[in-house]
């Protein structure tokens, strides 16, 4: 019995010593595999005591055997290499062991081939097979989970934050180099004047001065003129007594041309061109009168200021005498558009047109044009005079309004136009432009029609034509609406034509 105690004792001891070296080697495995051949060996010890009768030769060979096979465990433990791959770092704080829940510095040492290297960071992080660490990290053995965890080490983080704050500081900095460029473009943006001079270097060495073109062309044998010059180099040739009637005719289309600038057409003006024109609407050669009414017509258009100066040079009285006796069809329509721009947006020039005779002239002419398109520019006219004082006054109703607006409300007062209509027969004269087989000419007819309403609509009752042409046009117009319904035209031309008749039909039968 004592000696089987003693055997118990010795095996007690190598289990302590075993466990000793498992610690050393912080290998998780070998704790648990040394677990397990001690409690092997107690029980087998235990079971050799209870069997003690047996005899001491057969205990002691099965003694010999397991001490044997504990002498190799142990042997194969210290031989072992740990698969964590740490080597211990001595501790000089004096903090505790290794296997606790505190952190321990440590450092990794390659196995074969390369390893996997993970960057720490201010939190733990779990570290695989096979992964190494910087030197300095904290590593530590989570008895819990089983795995080893690793974060960055104090002098690490202390590198680390200080590192960080560095580079925000310089990417959020600027240098002092920097800093004169960004004030010094603040003062050149403040200051106007510099810049309007930097842009105006910037467009002046893009294009050349056009004395040094014109120098470089001359010598080339070309020729640069602005407008100006051309039109006196234009009217200088006019002018001449060797020009042929073509190379006035050339002349006068290039003007024409010219003119429709604003500019060009008050130059011609101050040039004493309009005095030209008005010569050459007086010659007894129709081609000549026709392209000169053509260059008036284009220079009254939308300028107020040739507008003035034609009426001031006697321009009216010329065109309505040229109106009046003229016997080429495309003069007298180059003249009706001459006349209309010198009329539009203009009720001085309008006043004068009525007592002059002007709607007594252009009812002859309404009467002898046989075609039609004489008739239409004839009716378009009086539509837009009447349209144009009908809006003034509308507009005179809007309590903020300038004083010009007043002197032009004044002049159009004058302006007695719808009663002229009356007196000249222009209610009797308009319908007739409805039995052309024009759409156009109908609707500029229809539109006149109900513009005049107002001071003819007791001619309109009385006259059985113009009540049998607004019945016949509106069903021919709504079948061609129909036709439009079908195509996909709902509010199409056709069925303006037709809102135009049946506002006119409404108008007669109040």
């Amino acid at each position: 019995m004592r000696l089987q105690w003693k055997v118990i004792e010795a095996f007690r001891c190598m289990r302590e010593l075993s466990l000793c070296l498992c610690e050393v080697t912080r290998d998780k495995h070998c704790t648990s595999i040394c677990f397990s051949p001690f409690t092997f060996t107690e029980a087998v010890i235990m079971r050799l005591i209870s069997s003690s009768a047996r005899g001491p030769s057969s205990s002691c060979l099965t003694l010999t055997f397991l001490m044997l096979l504990l002498c190799c465990h142990i042997a194969s433990n210290l031989g072992h290499k740990s698969e964590s791959a740490l080597t211990v770092v001595e501790n000089t704080e004096g903090g505790e062991g290794a296997g606790s829940d505190e952190d321990e510095e440590a450092t990794v040492e390659e196995d074969e081939g390369d390893l996997e290297v993970v960057q720490p960071t201010e939190e733990w992080q779990t570290l695989k097979p096979g992964q190494a660490v910087p030197a300095g990290s904290h590593v530590r053995l989570n008895l819990q989970t089983g795995q080893r965890e690793v974060k960055l080490g104090e002098e690490q983080l202390k590198y680390w934050t200080q590192e960080h704050r560095e580079k925000k500081e310089t990417e959020s900095s600027f240098s002092p180099d920097e800093l004169k460029q960004a004030m010094k473009k603040i003062k050149e943006d403040q200051n106007p004047a510099s810049k309007d001079a930097d842009q105006q270097d910037s467009v002046s060495s893009k294009f050349r001065p056009l004395e040094e073109l014109k120098r470089d062309m001359a010598q080339l044998d070309l020729l640069v003129e602005t407008d100006v010059q051309v039109m006196k180099r234009l009217l200088d040739q006019f002018n001449s007594s060797n020009s042929t009637m073509q190379q006035r005719l050339s002349i006068l289309l290039e003007l024409e041309y010219l003119v429709h600038q604003v500019d060009n057409a008050q130059t011609l003006c101050s040039m004493g061109g309009l005095q030209f024109i008005l010569e050459g609407l007086n010659s007894s050669d129709f081609r000549l009168q026709e392209s000169s009414a053509f260059v008036l017509g284009s220079a009254l258009a939308s300028n107020p200021v040739v507008q003035v100066k034609a009426v001031e040079s006697g321009a009216l009285q010329t065109l309505l005498t040229v109106l009046a006796t003229a016997q080429a069809h495309s003069v007298k329509k180059k003249v009706l558009f001459a006349v209309a721009s010198l009329l539009r947006h203009f009720p001085f020039a309008q006043h004068h047109f009525l007592s002059h005779g002007g709607l007594q002239v252009l009812s002859e002419l309404f009467r002898t044009d046989g075609r039609g398109a004489l008739r239409t520019r004839i009716v378009t006219m009086l539509y837009d005079m009447i349209s144009e004082k009908e809006l003034i006054s509308q507009a005179g109703l809007d309590p903020v309004l300038d004083a010009s607006h007043e002197e032009r409300v004044r002049q159009y007062s004058k302006v007695s136009l719808q009663g002229e209509l009356l007196e000249k027969g222009w209610c009797s004269l308009v319908p007739q432009l409805l039995e052309s087989s024009e759409h156009d000419y109908r609707e500029k007819a229809l539109r006149a029609l109900l513009a005049m309403a107002p001071v003819c609509l007791e001619q309109y009752r009385s006259d059985s034509s113009l009540l049998g042409s607004l019945v016949s046009l509106r069903d021919q117009y709504q079948e061609m609406v129909q036709s439009e319904m079908i195509l996909g035209e709902e509010n199409g031309y056709f069925a303006e034509i037709v809102d135009l008749i049946d506002a006119l039909q409404v108008k007669m039968s109040i």
